[in-house]
């Protein structure tokens, strides 16, 4: 009897960490599927600051492309002034895409 008493009392301490192994490990098995879905929602949707910086880079993206046209316009229509019918017809053409990328929902 007093050598099971000793061996109890010697795995005593191990045991006792143990059980605090295992209630982390249980707690960690746990929360698994909670932690797994929240990620996976986080990945799948956007944040409102996410989509407003979307939103800001397309409008940019929009306002070089028209500051782009409206140069390539304006020097069109600088040599139309001078004569050449064919950049009146480009100047036009820009005009068209000028119009048209201001109508083109964001």
């Amino acid at each position: 009897m007093a050598r099971n008493t000793k061996l109890v009392l010697a795995f005593m301490p191990v045991m006792l960490l143990l059980q605090g192994c295992v209630a982390s490990l249980v707690g960690d098995v746990i929360t698994a599927p909670v932690k797994i879905v929240s990620k996976t929602a986080d990945v799948l949707t956007t944040s409102q600051s996410e989509s407003d910086e979307k939103r800001g880079r397309e409008l940019r993206k929009r306002e070089e492309n028209l500051g782009k046209l409206a140069r390539q316009r304006d020097k069109a229509g600088e040599r139309c002034a001078d004569g050449d019918e064919d950049s009146c017809e480009k100047a036009a053409e820009i005009s068209k895409q000028i119009a048209d990328e201001q109508d083109r929902p964001i």
